[in-house]
């Protein structure tokens, strides 16, 4: 095999922890840190196994999800220094949706054939638990049968403390009134010495964690993520990988995995906290194919992010370890604001376009991974001009076959 012909021209340390991956033996959080180093061919074994392991892991499906992101306000006070999102309440281009424009935004999705709405936002100091409970209650009476995938740990932190409810009956009030899961964003780097360096008034390690294995203890599965290429360390990129996957085994509620290289452009970690000017192309290929090797068998969907990788480097990490492209978004804002060039929106016709020039079967997924549509056979649909939508041009395939799209009606 290919991969044995390169582990046999590897450096013996990492040519015994990748075949020690591959035969099912749990990887260190030392031995990470090892292969978040890869250059040269250690670097294209790395990649190879990670591959290898997806094969057996997932076979040749790529999955990608039909949603829309909605970001209903970006007044937040928290000032994250990577953040180029946030604003203050004055600000010209500061805005705050009201509910009836956030269900219109679910409705205009699903007419595009969303299956799920991703609801994140700023920290508005006027809002509070019950905020986040009308937003829940207005869409999914309006739209049962969506998906709401909503509310970072920081959001439910920040309702939490406003509700005076305890945390698991706060968030069993939530799911009660439609939410399905939650994002696992707001970790950035579990490390609280560079948590307090790179956002001091964000919720911490110990607080991320009780919210998240609370949620998953009462049935909201999420996300874990992870930011990097900034200030961290290889070592405490590692530690955050060891947290997360000694979670899973406590709980089993992450449904995947998903990397998100830092976008340095438009904030202050970058320009005076003196963060590198975000990952390289190697630190994305290694994240990606670490990811694969270090969460299996809890964490078997590795997910890769067009938005901040681009889709040409996408492709390359499904090649590294990736069997998931994502979501359509729709709307982003969020990496947007920071500085990110790729844009808002993919079609699903782009996104299976993309899988089948690897090779790979697209399969369209909810939220939690289960298959709703195969694409073995891609059928003859008009494609868009230049990957863009006017949110009137549609893939009339997609929106034809989605049920979701009569209730929007």
């Amino acid at each position: 095999m290919m991969i044995e012909k390169l582990l046999s021209l590897t450096n013996p340390r990492v040519a015994n922890i990748l075949d020690a991956a591959l035969s099912d033996r749990e990887m260190t959080r030392d031995e990470a840190a090892i292969l978040l180093e890869a250059t040269g061919v250690e670097l294209h074994a790395l990649m190879a196994a990670a591959d290898e392991a997806r094969r057996q892991d997932c076979g040749e499906d790529v999955s990608y999800v039909v949603n829309r992101n909605i970001n209903s306000t970006n007044i937040c006070y928290v000032g994250c220094s990577f953040c180029g999102f946030a604003r203050n309440k004055h600000d010209e281009d500061a805005y705050d949706h009201p509910v009836e424009a956030m269900v219109e935004k679910a409705r205009g999705a699903i007419e595009r054939g969303a299956t799920e709405v991703c609801i994140q936002a700023g920290i508005h100091p006027n809002k509070d638990h019950r905020h986040y409970h009308e937003i829940l209650e207005a869409i999914h009476s309006t739209f049962p049968d969506l998906h709401i995938h909503a509310f970072s740990p920081e959001e439910l932190d920040w309702g939490h403390q406003k509700s005076g409810m305890p945390l698991k009956e706060y968030l069993l009030w939530l799911k009660d009134a439609g939410l399905g899961t939650i994002p696992g964003t707001a970790a950035e780097i579990l490390d609280d010495t560079l948590r307090k360096r790179i956002s001091p008034r964000k919720l911490m390690t110990e607080r991320w964690l009780e919210i998240v294995r609370a949620a998953h203890g009462v049935g909201l599965r999420s996300s874990s993520t992870v930011m990097y290429g900034h200030l961290e360390t290889v070592p405490q990129l590692a530690a955050h990988l060891e947290t997360l996957r000694n979670l899973q085994k406590e709980t089993g509620g992450f449904t995947e995995f998903v990397p998100l290289g830092f976008i340095h452009e438009k904030n202050l970690l970058y320009k005076e906290l003196g963060a590198r000017a975000g990952s390289s192309m190697l630190e994305d290929l290694r994240i990606i194919s670490v990811g694969r090797l270090f969460f299996r068998p809890g964490i078997i969907n590795v997910q890769t992010s067009w938005v901040k990788l681009g889709t040409k480097l996408a492709q390359m990490a499904l090649l590294a370890g990736a069997n998931d492209f994502g979501g359509t978004l729709m709307e982003e804002s969020i990496s947007r604001e920071s500085g990110s060039q790729h844009g808002e929106y993919l079609s699903a016709e782009e996104i299976r376009m993309l899988i089948r020039d690897l090779g790979r079967v697209p399969v369209e997924r909810n939220t939690t991974y289960q298959e709703l549509r195969r694409f073995d056979e891609e059928p003859q649909l008009t494609p868009l001009q230049g990957g863009e939508s006017d949110g009137k041009t549609v893939e009339r395939a997609e929106s034809a076959a989605n049920p979701l799209r009569v209730l929007a009606s």
